[in-house]
């Protein structure tokens, strides 16, 4: 979520190791063990000390939690009187598949340790509980300043370069938790222009172009490959042919150039591809039946191609629908877009707006699925994550709420919820109280589901 939510003129400066305790805390683990309440109340002020002084050593530079594998290394060395050999070996326990019972095992050697510096009774066992109910989760500190450091380089990246480190997220895909549908939405607000697909413009993959009129002064281009059915090795000798003889000039030479079947003509129409050749979509959808008869080892002209007839042209819905089910993303803006009108009519607000509305508002949102998670350390709580033309905003839904209204929250791809702002800390999310299905009437897109 970083990625997606870093704004402002300037990357405020953090150290690696704030970063670092922050990978490592939100994670399954220490919200199981219990470590996330107590570190960001002491984060943010709340008096604590350590259960021993020699806890200091080990537990200082992380407010008294234990959130690493070091961590507990050193207390078995600092507390325990382990060697550090024993405590490579208390290490590889709490890496072990059956680790609770290798702990066990290590139980008679840390009381003994303990008691040598005088730690006795209930202070022995909530120091050894703490080092073993770790052994579940343990992350080497390593690991997180590793982490960290990918998450600093990529939110500086995406502050100064957005264009190109949305287009080299497009290059990646599959990869990560976001769709390019959501990751162009994302690009789109701030600021970057982002051009379809285009036979005489794009490249295999996502590309930059100049545009003053862009954030950082260039533009995403689309690659071809995204197209429904065409794939890279097609994308290429569509690429190649045009670099080499020229762009295309209509419908029938881009098939007598490049080796195309029917369907992938027909994508290439209905995902706006071959506007440069015909502007009409059910024009040149029209016209791909008789063009991919056309073939490089064939005489030019022997595929009867007749001029389409005066076709209607395709709605905004149609238009987009078409760009979402055959290139997966809508370039020229959001679904709910073409909702917002109607949405206005209803009292529902954009996402952006919930920055200045007041914590305990009860407000109506509506927006596209992007994904929903449930995960096992939220107590049955479920989360919904909607996305607008503005903003993208988090739902919480209660277990009782998700069992009234699972059927509906399965079958759709954007909702209206209507709940109570909740603002804390900087976050903002929306605790529901009641979820209505919304049609965008766009039949490819998809969420991340559980």
């Amino acid at each position: 979520m970083l990625l997606l939510t870093v704004v402002g003129k300037r990357l405020r400066p953090r150290s690696f190791w704030d970063l670092a305790v922050e990978v490592a805390l939100i994670r399954p683990g220490p919200i199981q063990g219990g470590s996330v309440h107590p570190y960001l109340r002491r984060r943010r002020g709340e008096p604590w000390q350590h259960d021993h002084p020699l806890l200091a050593r080990a537990l200082d530079k992380t407010l008294g939690v234990t959130l690493f594998q070091e961590q507990v290394m050193q207390i078995a060395v600092d507390v325990a009187g382990f060697t550090a050999a024993d405590a490579d070996e208390l290490r590889r326990a709490m890496g072990a598949k059956r680790s609770g019972r290798k702990m066990d095992l290590l139980r008679e050697r840390f009381y003994k340790g303990l008691s040598i510096n005088d730690i006795t009774g209930d202070l022995a066992d909530r120091i050894f509980l703490q080092v073993k109910a770790f052994s579940g989760y343990g992350f080497p500190q390593s690991h997180a300043l590793a982490f960290a450091h990918i998450v600093f380089q990529s939110a500086w990246l995406k502050l100064y370069y957005p264009a190109a480190f949305c287009a080299a997220l497009l290059r990646a895909q599959p990869m990560g938790f976001y769709s390019p549908q959501t990751l162009v939405a994302d690009a789109r607000r701030h600021g970057v222009r982002i051009r379809r697909v285009d036979i005489n413009q794009s490249r295999v993959d996502a590309d930059l172009e100049p545009d003053p009129g862009s954030t950082g002064g260039q533009a995403i281009r689309i690659g071809l490959a995204v197209v429904r059915g065409l794939g890279t090795e097609t994308a290429q000798r569509i690429v190649e042919e045009r670099d080499r003889g020229g762009a295309y000039g209509a419908i029938d030479e881009l098939t007598r150039r490049v080796r195309l079947t029917l369907p992938q003509v027909e994508a290439l129409a209905t995902a706006g591809a071959l506007s440069p050749l015909e502007p009409s979509r059910r024009a040149a959808l029209w016209s791909a039946g008789a063009a991919a008869r056309e073939r490089p080892d064939a005489l030019p002209g022997t595929a009867m191609v007749s001029p389409p007839p005066a076709l209607p042209g395709m709605t905004a819905w149609e238009l987009m629908a078409a760009d979402v089910r055959f290139t997966g993303l809508s370039p020229d803006g959001h679904p709910m877009q073409l909702l917002r009108a109607h949405l206005d009519t209803l009292d529902v607000l954009p996402a952006a707006a919930l920055a200045g509305i007041e914590h305990g508002t009860r407000v109506l949102v509506g927006g596209a699925i992007t994904h929903t998670q449930r995960p096992p350390t939220a107590g049955g709580v479920t989360f919904v994550n909607l996305e607008d033309e503005t903003a993208m905003v988090n739902v919480v839904i209660s277990s009782g709420l998700f069992h009234r209204i699972r059927p509906v929250l399965l079958a759709s791809n954007a909702i209206v919820v209507r709940g109570v702002v909740e603002i804390g800390q900087g976050a903002i999310s929306l605790l529901a109280d009641q979820i209505t299905p919304l049609d965008l009437k766009a039949p490819g897109t998809k969420s991340r589901r559980f």
